[in-house]
Order: C-alpha cells, then sequence, then structure tokens
C-alpha cells in the first residue's frame, strides 16, 4: 500500500503548495466577476463558494474518474503516482486557468479565449471540435447512466433499445438534460448539486473505509516492471489517454468557464477549479485502488474488467450491502451531472460564438431543440449497431484530450504578456500535444502508422506547436511594447 499512500501525498502536498503557486501567478483580486458585473439570471448568476465547489465537482466528475480508473489500473501500480502528478502539473493548472481566464474575460467559453489568445484559424477548428465533444459526451453519459441505473435497480441484462425498461430510462435522463439546460443555473444544479456532490464524496469515503474493514491486495510499483498492461499497451500515449478525469481532461475547460460566471470573488477560484481537480484525482486513485484489489483476486469475470460492471462488484465488496446502493447511487449522478452541463456548456458555446443572449427561453429552445434531436439520432445509432458505443468512446477520449492543448496554450500566451513564467502551462500542454497526436496517428480510428512513426509525426508537430506559440508571444510582446 506504500505506492497508493505514496501518490495520496503527492495530490495533498501538491495542492497545498504547487496549486498556491500557480495562484499567486495569476495573482486574483478584487474586481467586480462576471457573476456580479454581467448578471442575466440565467447563467451569470452570483452563487456561494462552497456550492459554486460541489456544482464544479459535479460537472467535472463524469465516468471519467470511475471508468478511466479501472481501466487505467490495469497499466499497474504506476497508475498512483502518473494519477496525482498529473493533477498537480497539468490537470489542476489546466483547470484554474481555464476558470480564471473566463472570468477576467467575462466569462468567455473557452472557444472565445482560444479565439482571442491563438487567433481566428484555431478558433474555428476548435469551435468544431468543442461542439463535436460536448455532443458526444452527452450521448455517451445518457447510454452508460440509463444502463447502470437498469442493471442496479431492475436487474436488467438486455440492454436493447428495444426494452421499454431501457427506453424509459434514456428518455427521463435526457429529459432532465433538456430541463437543466434551459432552466437558470440556481434553480436546479444550483439548489441539488450540493447535496449530490456529498453523496458522491459520502460513496467515496464508504469505499475508503471498506479499505481498512475488508482488508486490501496492492502490488508495489517497481522500475523495471513499470507496465503490467495484460495486453501489452504501451504507457505512452495509452495510459494518459485512458486516464484523463483525475489526471488531465479537457472537457473541464468547458465545465470551468459556466462556473467563472457564478463565482463571486476571485480568490474563490483556487479552491473551486484546482481543489475539486484534486478532489476528483483523489476520487480517482480510490476507484484504481479498489479495482486493483478485486482484479488481483480474480473476482471480475474477464469480459467486464475495466467496463462500468466492475462498479458494483467493488460496492459489494467494500461497503455493507444495505449501504452499497448508495455507493452505485454516486456513480449512476456522476454521467447525469456532467451529461447536463455538457449540454449547458454546449448551448453557451453555440450561443456565444452566435451573439445570441439567452435571457430569453426562446433563444435557449433555439440552440437546445437541434441539439437534442441530433443527441437522439446518435444514441438510436449507437444502440443499433454493435460496436459503435465503443467507437463514440474512442473518438471522444481524443477530441477530450486534444481540447486540453489549446487551453494551457492561452494560459501560456497569458502568463507571458504578463512577464509570467509560463513553462509550467507549456510543457504540459506540448506533452499533449506529444500525446494526442501519437494516439491519433497510431490508433486505427485514426492514420494506423506504428506506434514508432506516429511518435515521430507526434514531435514534429510538437515542435511546430512550440515554433507558433513562441512566434505568438513575440507578436503580442511587440504589440504590447508599443502601447
Amino acid at each position: 500500500m506504500l505506492t497508493f499512500t505514496i501518490g495520496i501525498l503527492i495530490l495533498v502536498i501538491g495542492y497545498i503548495f504547487y496549486s498556491r503557486y500557480i495562484n499567486n501567478l495569476f495573482s486574483p483580486d478584487d474586481r467586480a466577476t462576471p457573476a456580479l458585473a454581467q448578471g442575466d439570471g440565467v447563467d451569470f448568476i452570483p452563487i456561494s463558494k462552497n456550492r459554486n465547489a460541489l456544482i464544479h465537482l459535479l460537472n467535472i466528475a463524469g465516468m471519467g474518474p470511475i471508468i478511466g480508473a479501472v481501466q487505467g489500473i490495469l497499466f499497474g501500480p504506476i497508475a498512483f503516482i502518473l494519477i496525482p502528478l498529473g493533477c498537480v502539473f497539468a490537470g489542476g493548472v489546466h483547470d484554474y486557468f481555464a476558470g480564471m481566464l473566463s472570468i477576467r474575460n467575462q466569462g468567455s467559453q473557452i472557444t472565445g479565449l482560444i479565439n482571442k489568445y491563438l487567433g481566428k484559424v484555431p478558433y474555428k477548428i476548435f469551435m468544431v471540435i468543442v461542439s463535436i465533444m460536448l455532443l458526444l459526451l452527452a450521448t455517451v453519459f445518457v447510454y452508460t447512466s440509463g444502463d447502470i441505473f437498469t442493471e442496479r435497480f431492475f436487474e436488467v441484462r438486455d440492454f436493447s433499445i428495444s426494452n421499454p425498461v431501457v427506453l424509459g430510462s434514456y428518455l427521463v435522463i435526457l429529459m432532465y438534460f433538456i430541463t437543466a439546460t434551459l432552466f437558470p443555473i440556481d434553480k436546479i444544479i444550483g439548489r441539488f448539486y450540493p447535496i449530490l456532490g456529498a453523496l458522491l464524496i459520502i460513496g467515496t469515503l464508504l469505499i475508503f473505509i471498506g479499505f481498512f474493514i475488508n482488508g486490501l491486495n496492492l502490488e508495489e510499483f517497481r522500475f523495471l516492471n513499470y507496465n503490467t498492461h495484460p495486453d501489452g499497451l504501451p504507457l505512452i500515449p495509452m495510459f494518459f489517454m485512458t486516464v484523463s478525469c483525475g489526471l488531465l481532461s479537457g472537457f473541464h475547460s468547458t465545465q470551468a468557464t459556466i462556473i467563472s460566471r457564478t463565482l463571486q470573488n476571485e480568490r474563490q477560484g483556487r479552491r473551486v477549479f484546482y481543489g475539486m481537480m484534486c478532489v476528483e484525482s483523489l476520487i480517482a486513485m480510490v476507484w484504481a485502488a479498489a479495482a486493483m484489489d478485486v482484479y488481483s483476486l480474480n473476482e471480475v469475470p474477464q469480459n467486464i474488467i475495466g467496463t462500468a460492471n466492475v462498479v458494483n462488484i467493488v460496492a459489494n465488496k467494500f461497503v455493507p450491502l444495505n449501504l452499497a446502493f448508495l455507493v452505485t447511487l454516486a456513480v449512476i449522478i456522476l454521467p447525469i451531472t456532467s451529461g447536463d452541463t455538457a449540454l449547458r456548456g454546449l448551448r453557451i458555446t453555440i450561443a456565444d460564438a452566435l451573439k445570441l443572449e439567452q435571457k430569453k427561453i426562446s433563444n435557449r429552445l433555439l440552440i437546445v431543440v437541434p441539439i437534442v434531436g441530433l443527441v437522439l439520432g446518435i444514441l438510436i445509432w449507437a444502440k443499433i449497431y454493435s460496436g459503435s458505443f465503443g467507437l463514440i468512446w474512442r473518438y471522444f477520449t481524443f477530441f477530450n484530450q486534444l481540447i486540453a492543448v489549446p487551453t494551457l496554450l492561452c494560459a501560456t500566451i497569458y502568463l507571458a504578456k504578463e512577464k509570467k513564467n509560463y513553462i509550467v502551462t507549456l510543457i504540459p500542454a506540448l506533452f499533449y500535444v506529444f500525446i494526442t497526436m501519437s494516439f491519433i496517428f497510431s490508433e486505427k480510428i485514426g492514420f494506423g502508422l506504428s506506434l514508432i512513426w506516429a511518435e515521430m509525426v507526434a514531435i514534429v508537430l510538437t515542435i511546430l506547436t512550440l515554433i507558433y506559440v513562441l512566434k505568438i508571444i513575440k507578436i503580442k510582446n511587440k504589440k504590447s511594447f508599443r502601447n
């Protein structure tokens, strides 16, 4: 259990010290936030710090910290080190700057920040990518939460869309998504998310306590055998593409910019954006440990290793039977409370691009109705054609990690313009250029090259990205000097 304990310490110490350093770089002050200066009663509404923290935790903690953890731990105990290191030096930094830059730019969404700091061409490219990613995420989360719910509470084994129980659960979840997307953020999300966030923390805590009651069988990290994936998947890039939420996730930038419109003071950003990323990482660590235990003891059938079905096995082992449903309920909440804000983020992103104010519900419906039609279409296609869900998830994974790159690059350019240490955002940005490009050029869903050739292409693209960013910094510094 030493490796697991070291990972927890990295996370705690990283938040205490490194997040404070990042916060000091940005230098939050007492200027009026968008929630106070631009209140519209729908998206720009002041919400208290504690409520914002729990809302943001549920927004970012989709199935990633669980599915990513139970898949990522197959690479071995190195996951207990890479997850917290990634969170402290990449994920937390990414989430913090996404939220804080949005606050400094009138609550602009990530696409608006890309337009300002990186230019119109990257903006047009990532406007499409962000929209596709959020659309796929909403669909995936209707799918996964519906299946987990019907399996746990109705003991369903037939998950075809012709099953009325399954279809009914999908429609109920989708109707909730629509309602939460249309209503002002303080009416549903702001009111119920703090309660649901507390339930998520309680569910994770119950598993953690179960470690000490039932015992925990964990491997320790060894340098001579750092990657133990049973299918021989390479640590780079596959681990960093498998484990996103809890380590680094581009999706979080679309959620931090939602909360940027409800924060009452910039000084709350460190706890809300960086802090909740660390809490999510802690959740991923707990689930990774639980998964390693049940895998090592052969308590999971081979055909469901790395899937959402591991949830019920973990809950039944580490939590008393009369409380196990709380863990499952907490897990069901995750995709639901990220899926609705994915749709909300997509509505806001499109509205900002069209310059369509969202105070009128008719304007919100104008955007939401066609989005829901697309979600239904993708969902039906995924259920009819076998294997299509896996395809959707792999493309989502790629887009999700890719979107983290421009977010970090925006922060890099901002810090350079402010004459601050921009290496803290530039290095993780370049690392994820290499990771995402290695992935897409080597995978069958991309170009299908051998890993060596894919990595060579990725190195070239990483260097070109560095040159492009340094050129932008130079141009902006010259403009600043002239001004």
